[in-house]
């Protein structure tokens, strides 16, 4: 028990029986601005783009269906011999974790999945909600590759 505070199961400070204190209702949505806690994770499109030098195609495909592999997380990759796109959905608090989060994948996995000396050359982070507004509009991330290791 905290100082100051009296016992509730008959000491001091008890209550009567008949002298309950009402319970109340909190309104849905009242206890956090916009509904919901700023810090849940929120679920994050990511697209991350790398280039650099040429290798044999069949290098980099075995480089990417070891990273999916090693991370099911990845959704689709599309690869040629000079540059690669990786999408995905990330789990994170907010752009800024998801964001980070891209930008260390390659680097971090390049030993382990053999992947190539490339660079990140483009980052793209949206909400979910952008997403499929996107998609329902006709203009955003295309869907349509089916998930795995694909060429352009």
């Amino acid at each position: 028990m905290r100082p100051g505070t009296t016992s509730s199961r008959g000491g001091a400070g008890s209550r009567a029986a008949g002298d309950e204190r009402p319970l109340t209702s909190v309104a849905a949505g009242s206890r956090f601005p916009g509904g919901e806690p700023r810090d849940l994770p929120r679920l994050w499109h990511v697209t991350l783009t790398v280039s650099g030098e040429p290798i044999p195609v069949a290098e980099v495909r075995r480089a990417l269906e070891q990273l999916a592999h090693d991370h099911p997380f990845l959704l689709t990759s599309r690869y040629a011999d000079d540059h690669a796109e990786i999408r995905y959905w990330e789990e994170a608090r907010d752009l800024h974790d998801a964001a980070a989060v891209a930008l260390r994948l390659w680097g971090e996995h390049r030993q382990t999945a053999g992947l190539p000396p490339w660079e990140i050359v483009g980052l793209e982070v949206i909400d979910r909600a952008t997403y499929h507004q996107r998609v329902a509009a006709g203009y955003g991330p295309v869907p349509a590759t089916p998930v795995g290791v694909h060429p352009f």
